[in-house]
This record gives structure tokens, sequence and C-alpha cells, in this order.
């Protein structure tokens, strides 16, 4: 598709259709994960946080790889660590609709605080990367290399961190347990649900080059900043899955699915970087960043450390029936829109 010749009228709309179509898959799959998570016994926390997060972050990631292959670092970067502040803020807003009690505190499960430390770990290697030497190996940065292992391992060691805990959360009247909708036995159409669960995936791979694909002309058209595009355009668009399947989640009920998946999908959203810096061509994509373009890589960390620090305090009440983690990740977010619209 010449999108090039698209009217500004018409790259909206197709910019809103593949948003779309994110969402609409976003929804089925949160379902279909929900069936994974009851049928294999791996549990809500741990299926949210691998299998849902990395599907529902399928359409970023295939935005960060198209924008670095286009040789746009900004784009690239921005895309993937403004996604971890705009689902981390999508977290809060699950929150709020969900009135019995703050959400962290409901939803406790020790997987999830594993896996927000690990995240917090995660979005600390980039920094390293960028203020370090300037090397490549093929051309990617070892910093890259190091995501990669550090998130294999760390998925190894969630499952462990759930099945052989050494540490578990207090039961309170308010909190929610995660146990199976349906007979854990009956294996009958498993085949079928993994094959949905693909499909749905490969649409929304295509939909996100389609997004990457408009967020580059607009980004050139009206010499928009490649960072504000990434952070709070593409990024807010192909999180669109995060945001219906967490409330969808909490809805059904699956709080520690809803949890896991927004954490989950962030701890994915890292590798986004490793993606991305296998993709550009021009040596490490750290190296080709400027300092501007961490600014959401560190509103995307304060958001999460205030969130972990809920994980681990579970207010059972708060302000407006939400927790202080929701209101200062809620703050945080807001105030780093504010930073950016006032910099244009």
């Amino acid at each position: 598709m010449p999108f090039n010749d698209l009217s500004l009228t018409l790259l909206l709309v197709t910019l809103a259709l593949a948003g779309l179509t994110i969402l609409v898959c976003g929804i089925r799959m949160t379902g279909l994960a929900d069936r994974i998570a009851d049928r294999t016994g791996l549990g809500e926390a741990l299926i949210g946080g691998v299998l849902l997060g990395a599907a529902t972050s399928l359409s970023g990631s295939v935005v960060s790889v198209t924008a670095a292959l286009d040789g746009r670092a900004s784009l690239a970067f921005s895309n993937g660590v403004g996604g971890i502040a705009a689902q981390t803020a999508f977290l809060a807003l699950a929150d709020i609709l969900h009135r019995r009690a703050n959400l962290e505190h409901a939803a406790a499960e020790l997987a999830n605080v594993f896996q927000g430390a690990l995240l917090v770990l995660l979005l600390t290697i980039p920094i390293i990367a960028y203020a370090g030497p300037d090397v490549a190996i093929f051309g990617v940065h070892p910093g890259s290399f190091v995501l990669l292992l550090v998130y294999g391992v760390g998925v190894v060691a969630s499952k462990r961190v759930r099945e052989d805990p050494m540490w578990r959360p207090v039961g309170t009247s308010m909190t929610e347990k995660d146990s199976p909708d349906e007979d854990e036995s009956d294996n009958r159409g498993n085949i079928r649900l993994f094959v949905v669960f693909g499909v749905l995936m490969l649409i929304m791979g295509v939909a996100g080059w389609v997004v990457a694909k408009v967020a580059n002309e607009l980004t050139d058209r009206y010499d928009l900043s490649a960072s504000l595009v990434g952070a709070l355009m593409t990024a807010i668009v192909t999180s669109l899955p995060e945001l219906v399947t967490t409330l969808a989640a909490v809805r059904r009920g699956a709080l520690q699915l809803a949890v896991g998946g927004i954490i989950g999908g962030n701890t994915f959203d890292t590798l986004f970087l490793t993606f991305s810096d296998v993709s550009f061509r021009d040596g490490s994509i750290y190296h080709a960043l400027e300092r501007p373009d961490f600014f959401w890589l560190a509103t995307g960390l304060a958001m999460t450390s205030v969130l972990l620090l809920g994980l681990i305090v579970r207010q059972r009440a708060g302000p407006g029936g939400i927790g202080f983690e929701s209101m200062g990740i809620l703050g945080i977010y807001l105030m780093a829109i504010g930073v950016q619209a006032f910099a244009m």
C-alpha cells in the first residue's frame, strides 16, 4: 500500500482500522488465555505474564522492528518503552473498575511481584548500554543479548516461583483466588484452542505493520517528533489489547491474569529493544538514540517501581477505592504527557 499517496483522512482511518483489528483480536485472546491457564494448570499469573503478555505485544514488536528496518531508531525505541508506560497506566484504570478492593491487594500472587522486579532489572539494561561504550557484535549491542538472556531466565524462574514459592501472600477476605473455571482433565479441543490463538497473533502482527507505516508517514509528512509519535500514538494504539484484556479479565474475576498480563506484557516489551537492535543495521541502536528518547523509559521505570511497591504493601483500599500505587501511576503518566506536550 503506497501510504505516501494517502490523504491525512485516509491515514487516520487506516490507523483506526488497524487499531480496531488489534482491539478485537485482543478481546478474543483474553478468554482463550484464561482457558489455557485452566487446562494447563500453569495459573493465570504465569499464562497472563508469558503467553498473553507476549501475544498482545506482537503488534507493538512489529511496529518497532519495522521502524528499525527503516532506520528510525527513536520511533522503534520510544514505541517499546512508551508502551510500557501506557500499559502500566491501564492497570490503574482496571483498579478503578474493580470496586470491591484495591486490585493489587485482591490479586495477590508472588509470580507478579517477581515479574515486576524482573521488569525493573530489564529496564536498567538499555540505560547501561546507552551510557557504556559504543560496541556491537554483527551490528548488535551486547546489551541486547543480555536482555534476551535475562528475560529467558526470568520466565523459567517465574514458573519455579509459582510452583515452589518461598514466600506467600497473606490471604484476606478481599483476596481473589486463582481457581480453574473448567475441568483441567478435559483436553478436548486443545489443538483448536492454540490454533485460534496463533491465527489471532498473526492478524495482530499484520495490523502492527500497518500502524508502523502510518506512523512513519505522519512523522515525515508533518515533521513530528519520532519519540512523541512512538510513545503517545503507536504505543497506545498497539497497547489497546492490554487495556481491553485487562478490563475484561477484571470483569471475569481473573485478577491474577489481569495483573500478570500487564506486567508480563511489559516484560516482553523490553525485548522490542533487542528486536529493534537486530533490525537496525547502522550499528548499535542504543547509540543512535538521543537523551530525550530515554524520557519514556525513565517514566516506565518510575511507574513500575510504584506498582511493585503497591504489590508488596497490598493496601486494602484508598481514596476512591483504589490504592496509593494506582494514584501514583496515573499521576506520573499524566505528568509525563504534560511534560511532552509542553516540550512540543
